[in-house]
């Protein structure tokens, strides 16, 4: 494999984790503010004790594939500088604003409420600021003829692209983080809260598949150069309906502990659902960062440089690998915490 590939499978994985924790994060973040306003104090406190401390950990891989893409990729920050300032400024002030909301709200019973809601509001804003990035970086949205990058913010605005994308990258969050929660109150045997959040994922995966095929079909008038590479990867869209079918139809399978559901198989089907669906996705867009203007090849950073950062990643994954399992057997195993107020 070339080497600017092996960059960008790395840059993927961190991508695809950050995705899926973040997914869970956020979405707790909006459950937590849900219930806790609909005075569902079960469904609001496995919320809670699932982002207590999960919040924390979520930004690690953050930092590490915007890290990755400036170490990997220097020759891209000139051009996707423009396109990405305003998105990243602003989803840093909301991961400002949340975290410390956040932690406040576990030190305070007196504004408790109030933070909820600045964390549940925060939580669907981000990812919705993150995912207009990608319709953006498909071709079409940004003048040059000044000599100058200006993003045509009104044709952007103007396009069923940008909001098919934003409605997949909300409603997404909002799915995955129904099926995590229903097997994190299934996993602490709070069964009336597994169906709670049960019944969300029901409702919620047809919209986000609807979603989903609404940001390929939208990308036709847009980036009819994208679709037609997606026709060439059908089969890879394929298997990821045959996941999303199977991660689905989990929570009607027959269960031991909930009479009906099992949400763990069904959530990791549709991560991995979401992560072929990347896969294509991805495969469709290179080798672009920005079509037509950038290339993977002529950001990619120079040999010497590959190799350090290269090997400096694999010994940091080496460190934290190990650092996630005993949080995982810490935090989101441990029935003792599970049942507790996440204090």
């Amino acid at each position: 494999m070339e080497p600017v590939y092996v960059a960008i499978l790395l840059m993927w994985v961190f991508f695809f984790i950050y995705a899926i924790l973040g997914s869970i994060d956020f979405g707790t973040g909006f459950w937590a503010m849900y219930y806790q306003r609909k005075q569902n104090d079960e469904a609001a406190t496995i919320a809670n004790n699932y982002l207590s401390p999960a919040w924390k950990v979520t930004n690690v891989f953050l930092v590490l594939l915007v890290v990755s893409f400036v170490g990997f990729f220097p020759g891209a920050a000139p051009n996707l500088g423009t396109l990405m300032i305003v998105p990243f400024c602003l989803t840093l002030l909301l991961l400002t604003i949340r975290s410390a909301f956040l932690v406040y709200a576990y030190s305070t019973d007196k504004y408790a409420e109030h933070l909820t809601v600045v964390s549940g509001v925060s939580g669907l804003l981000i990812p919705a600021i993150l995912v207009s990035i990608l319709p953006a970086a498909i071709g079409g949205f940004i003048d040059y003829s000044t000599g100058q990058q200006y993003i045509l913010v009104n044709k952007l605005f103007a396009s069923p692209t940008f909001y098919t994308h934003i409605g997949f990258g909300l409603f997404t969050e909002l799915f995955l983080s129904s099926l995590f929660l229903s097997d994190y109150a299934r996993e602490g045997g709070q069964l009336e809260t597994y169906r709670t959040y049960r019944k969300n994922a029901v409702y919620l995966g047809p919209i986000t598949l609807v979603f989903a095929v609404a940001v390929i079909f939208t990308l036709i008038p847009e980036a009819p150069w994208m679709f037609d590479k997606f026709l060439d990867v059908w089969w890879i869209y394929t298997l990821s309906l045959f996941a999303f079918a199977g991660g689905y139809s989990a929570l009607w399978w027959p269960s031991k502990k909930t009479g009906r559901g099992q949400p763990r198989i069904g959530f990791l089907l549709i991560a991995l659902q979401f992560g072929i669906a990347s896969i294509a996705y991805g495969s469709a867009l290179m080798p672009y960062f920005l079509y037509p203007d950038l290339t993977i090849y002529d950001a990619f950073t120079n040999e010497t440089m590959y190799q350090s950062l290269l090997i400096g990643y694999m010994i940091g994954m080496a460190i934290l690998v190990p650092v996630f399992i005993g949080f995982w057997r810490l935090f989101l195993k441990d029935k003792r915490y599970l049942t507790s107020e996440g204090d």
